[in-house]
């Protein structure tokens, strides 16, 4: 029997509930296939702030780094909300960092059967979205220096990359679109920034040795538009990180809910920190009524990426597209027809499918 070693951070809100269900499934993926898959807890976040003043204590790291995987629920909260005191949000930078997980990979795909659930109109959905943001993570200007003057008058933040963190993660997006649609759109503010100029220099340098792939490029700008307009023209998107963290939840926006997206963060080695996209909602937290199925869907990326389980992670995908086309769902997706289960529920009924 094979054995994988989870770190779980189930974090604040509804972290713990969510993560409760996506082991939940995973449990039974380990029945079906003889895998044992050990998850053992650790704190980060705002419930690390409370319990040592640290967001991600030197054990949590630790174990990060050294486990198989990784799986968050959420972290933060206005309980935190203090300024100059630690932020829950530092351990994610502390966990990218410390894991060395440098790509994210955030896919955004509208279930036919929750089309009515997205802003966008029947005669854009139609043409399908389905499509794949890969974000630089541990470059650029969340990472650049950064300070404020003295008095207060002014501030600044710096954008840095080097080549190899921009050639590293536009590789990633070939890589990703050899097996998806053979298209990758470079994003970027080339008209203005140099350090896109670099992106833009390097990306179709690389292209050249991808000549199966069809690359072309967006500003920031236009593309932000072109979501929007046309979100079908899209497979693989590559972009920094500040312009992959903004597009990136305007893509989960287009596609009905924020509850449905998952996210895999990846580095060189197979250990991967996968996450859900949505935040901590403290006000439905120990409600039973938050909707765990992108927390499950990021097990799946887990199942995919990390353990080469390709077929276990099909099947969770599966008993996710089904449950929807039975017509259960939580609060955030409701409609008139549907029938309305809890947390716990929903993941009962997944996990009954596997």
């Amino acid at each position: 029997m094979k054995e994988y070693n989870i770190a779980v951070l189930s974090g604040d809100g509804i972290g713990p509930e969510v993560t409760a269900e996506a082991i939940k499934v995973l449990n039974k993926v380990g029945e079906k296939y003889d895998v044992k898959f050990n998850c053992k807890e650790y704190i980060a976040g705002g419930i690390a702030i409370d319990k040592t003043g640290n967001p991600l204590p030197d054990e949590t790291l630790n174990a990060c780094v050294n486990a198989d995987s990784v799986l968050l629920g959420a972290v933060g909260g206005p309980k935190w909300d203090k300024a100059g005191g630690p932020r829950p949000e530092q351990a994610l930078l502390g966990l990218r960092k410390g894991m060395e997980v440098y790509t994210n990979i955030r896919p955004a795909h509208v279930f036919k059967e929750l089309q009515a659930a997205s802003p966008l109109k029947d005669e854009i959905l139609k043409r399908g979205v389905d499509l794949v943001i890969i974000r630089e993570l541990t470059g650029g200007i969340y990472f650049g220096k950064s300070g404020l003057a003295e008095d207060g008058q002014s501030a600044f933040d710096t954008e840095e990359y080097s080549v190899p963190e921009i050639r590293r993660v536009i590789e990633r997006g070939f890589d990703f679109a050899k097996k998806r649609r053979k298209k990758l759109t470079l994003v970027n503010k080339a008209n203005i920034m140099e350090t896109s100029r670099l992106w833009r220099k390097l990306f179709f340098e690389m292209a050249e040795d991808h000549p199966d792939i069809e690359v072309n490029e967006l500003y920031v700008d236009n593309a932000s538009m072109q979501l929007v307009m046309n979100p079908s023209q899209f497979d693989v998107i590559v972009t920094s990180n500040m312009f992959g963290d903004i597009l990136s939840d305007e893509a989960s926006m287009i596609t009905g809910s924020i509850g449905m997206l998952p996210s895999a963060s990846l580095g060189d080695s197979s250990n991967g920190l996968y996450e859900p996209i949505h935040g901590t909602a403290p006000d439905i937290a120990g409600l039973d009524i938050a909707n765990p199925m992108a927390t499950i869907l990021s097990v799946a990326m887990m199942l995919r990426y990390s353990f080469d389980m390709a077929d276990a992670a099909d099947d969770i995908e599966r008993a996710v597209g089904e449950t929807l086309a039975e017509g259960y769902r939580t609060a955030d997706i409701q409609n008139d027809d549907c029938k309305l289960v809890g947390t716990k529920k929903m993941g009962d009924i997944i996990a009954a499918k596997i």
